[in-house]
């Protein structure tokens, strides 16, 4: 059996002399949607900056399609993008330069067709391709999440790592996001989604982890967690009722 894409074992890490992650472990397969829930504060974007290699990892293992995790180039390079909460796009550059620079891993892995690659992100997001001479910074908000996303599979990605992607989004943006992840799935990526939307995610997402004060406190499989009456009544606002 071949190990999965991702597994994360005992994780610890978190900013100087700070720890925010105590002993993270998780597992993300091939082709699967994993979502890590919790609240503010719990250490979700700790744990996607530590997988990445961002932020110094002080305990545990990382490995990434069987071996150790290196720095953050050598995660990209290897097929790992990470799109921060932040989007970090280039604000003055237009829509079509930012998805250039997105191809830059592949053209020093000596990958040529650039033109193709453009053309698979646009059929996923048409309305990149109405807005590519357009400068990043003048997109709506949906439009600034779907140019992160765009770029980041013009990496041509195994493993993406979304942080948040639908924050500040509206509802009908929102649903248009995920249902590019669930394409996204279909085509064989893997993801693991850091999520405050808890039903958006769970909907999604094969299995599930809920993170609290930087430890894993619930997994499982994501419909089964969305059952879990302490998960219910936490994060979906609501009692379940008994029977």
């Amino acid at each position: 059996m071949s190990p999965p894409l991702l597994q994360v074992d005992g994780l610890c890490a978190g900013y100087g002399r700070v720890e925010v992650l105590h002993g993270v472990s998780l597992t993300v397969p091939e082709s699967t949607v994993v979502a890590m829930v919790g609240p503010n504060g719990a250490g979700k974007s700790t744990l996607m900056a530590a997988v990445m290699g961002l932020l110094p990892r002080s305990g545990g293992t990382v490995r990434y399609r069987g071996a150790p995790a290196g720095a953050t180039e050598a995660m990209v390079a290897a097929g790992a993008l990470l799109v921060p909460e932040s989007r970090a796009l280039f604000t003055e550059m237009s829509v079509e330069d930012n998805l250039l620079l997105g191809f830059l891993p592949r053209r020093r892995a000596g990958e040529r067709d650039l033109r193709g690659a453009m053309g698979e992100v646009f059929a996923i997001f048409p309305r990149l391709a109405e807005r590519r001479r357009q400068r990043a910074g003048t997109l709506s908000g949906g439009e600034r999440q779907m140019l992160a996303l765009g770029r980041a599979l013009m990496g041509g990605p195994r493993l993406l790592l979304l942080d948040e992607p639908s924050l500040g989004l509206a509802p009908l943006v929102v649903r248009e996001i995920f249902r590019v992840l669930s394409e996204l799935r279909a085509r064989g990526l893997a993801i693991l989604l850091v999520e405050q939307n808890v039903r958006a995610a769970l909907q999604i997402s094969d299995y599930g982890y809920v993170l609290e004060m930087g430890e894993v406190v619930a997994e499982g499989p994501s419909a089964a967690l969305g059952n879990d009456r302490r998960v219910v009544e936490t994060y979906l606002g609501q009692r379940r009722r008994d029977g």
